[in-house]
């Protein structure tokens, strides 16, 4: 069996990347309060803030990844990216996004997630209008591309490929960990989930292409829902339980999870790398 992808770095140097992680993070904030303070949009001061701050965080990373280069080869090998890959790992995001969805309607229809503000509208109300292109874009550029890029790089590329000694399930879920902790509290539960399953795909195909495609995936449709989307659905407690949307969602939430772990599975690190895409 192919050994996954390993990275010898003294444990000093795993501290310091996390510790450059946190000051990014620290900068990025200060960045968007100060845009903010500017009176710009919310989204769009976040979107700028992480725009400004990731060279940054690359500049201060790169003089700890020299001298791995076969590890970056390994890992960024083009052979790697065939039309299985990519179609698989578009499929896994999607999926992805259809779990959160599937769950939270769940969790709503069956009160596990409820809004305790009295002013709260019922519903269900929903409408689908995008902002200006321009803050849609940028979201994109950001979210579904530079974010994935970095954090890939960072979570599965360097720290589990830094964990590998640790053994399969300890990389996969230290990477999580670390990956859950650089995100908001309130997505906590579900990043953790996606950052395991990013682990696994990682592992599975021993390349970042197919992580950093399944991320993308997902967080481009974030962005859609978020700025496009405008639902509301508070049901009182004489609707609950929901039973019909209640079951309906658990049935999908179901048959996504098994459809994502039937992705997950089809990997084949040793499988031929082409035909390959230009």
């Amino acid at each position: 069996m192919t050994q996954p992808p390993s990275l010898r770095i003294p444990v000093r140097t795993v501290i310091a990347i996390i510790l450059v992680l946190v000051f990014a993070l620290i900068v990025r904030a200060w960045i968007q309060l100060e845009l903010r303070a500017l009176d710009f949009e919310a989204g769009y001061a976040k979107d700028l803030s992480y725009l400004l701050a990731a060279p940054i965080l690359v500049l201060l990373l790169l003089p700890m990844m020299r001298g791995h280069k076969n590890h970056w080869s390994r890992i960024l090998d083009r052979r790697r990216l065939t039309v299985h890959l990519v179609l698989s790992a578009v499929a896994l995001g999607i999926v992805m996004r259809i779990i959160w969805w599937s769950q939270l309607i769940a969790r709503v229809s069956f009160g596990l997630a409820r809004n305790d503000d009295p002013t709260a509208v019922v519903g269900p109300e929903f409408s689908f209008a995008c902002p200006q292109p321009q803050v849609i874009g940028l979201g994109l550029v950001v979210m579904a591309m530079m974010v994935p890029v970095v954090e890939e790089f960072l979570n599965r590329g360097v720290l589990q490929s830094a964990f590998v000694h640790a053994g399969k399930p300890a990389a996969i879920l230290l990477s999580a960990v670390i990956f859950t902790a650089f995100h908001s509290p309130s997505s906590y539960a579900f990043v953790f989930v996606m950052g395991v399953v990013l682990g696994l795909q990682f592992w599975n195909s021993q390349t970042l292409w197919a992580s950093m495609i399944t991320h993308g995936i997902y967080n481009g449709l974030v962005q859609f829902d978020w700025r496009c989307l405008r639902g509301t659905w508070n049901p009182t407690a004489a609707q609950l339980p929901a039973l019909a949307p209640g079951f309906i969602a658990v049935g999908v939430l179901i048959a996504a999870t098994a459809c994502a772990l039937w992705l997950l599975m089809r990997y084949d690190a040793g499988a031929s790398p082409t035909p390959r895409l230009s």
